[in-house]
């Protein structure tokens, strides 16, 4: 019987776009996963405060991977609460499947900065996606542990993606359009209930 292969897909999704998207089918497709995860962090350490409540991310992301029978929630991290470490979210999964963990590559060049990375890196394989401005080139401390383990990155092959839930919260805040930056229905999710306005983020 075939090892499932599980992708793992983490972030603040604050708010999910359609950028999360592409690199999550483009993931599924390109690694013949089984299924891949969407992470919702509670608390990320290395970025500012969310602007959006863990109920209105988790409800954005149900309406986003909605149709993708290969995508599901998995809220461990929300659940978990307090700072979100993903050392302490693989270490929470069950054994058996091949975990891929999927990053941009603005995360490989920081990945040496995560608690605990040389276990990270021990227990999934790392997959790729490009971002404007990043080399897909592993920092030498990486590369030199991958060459340990006889591993190595997997490389995703989706086009840079000029998009960003920080570029998104600008443009709401601001009242600009978000067409073809977001799924419909989430955008409508925003505007109903008011989220990522003016001094009403939550």
């Amino acid at each position: 019987m075939a090892v499932e292969r599980i992708g793992l897909l983490g972030g603040s999704f604050d708010p999910v776009h359609l950028a999360h998207i592409e690199l999550a089918q483009n993931a599924v497709e390109s690694l013949h996963l089984d299924q891949l995860q969407l992470l919702p962090a509670a608390n990320p350490w290395q970025r500012a405060p969310l602007a959006a409540t863990a109920e209105h991310r988790l409800a954005m992301l149900k309406l986003a991977s909605a149709g993708y029978p290969k995508l599901s929630i998995n809220t461990s991290e929300i659940e978990r609460g307090g700072a979100t470490y993903t050392i302490d979210t693989l270490r929470e999964l069950p054994p058996g499947p091949v975990y891929y963990w999927v990053i941009g590559a603005d995360q490989l060049q920081n990945l040496c900065s995560w608690r605990d990375w040389q276990e990270i890196v021990q227990r999934v394989e790392l997959a790729v996606g490009r971002r404007p401005g990043n080399e897909l080139i592993a920092p030498d401390s990486l590369h030199k542990q991958l060459l340990q383990l006889n591993k190595s990155l997997h490389y995703l092959s989706l086009p840079p993606i000029y998009l960003s839930a920080t570029e998104i919260r600008r443009r709401l805040a601001q009242g600009a359009g978000t067409e073809g930056l977001l799924d419909p229905s989430v955008a409508t999710y925003i505007q109903h209930h008011r989220l990522y306005q003016p001094n009403t983020f939550r």
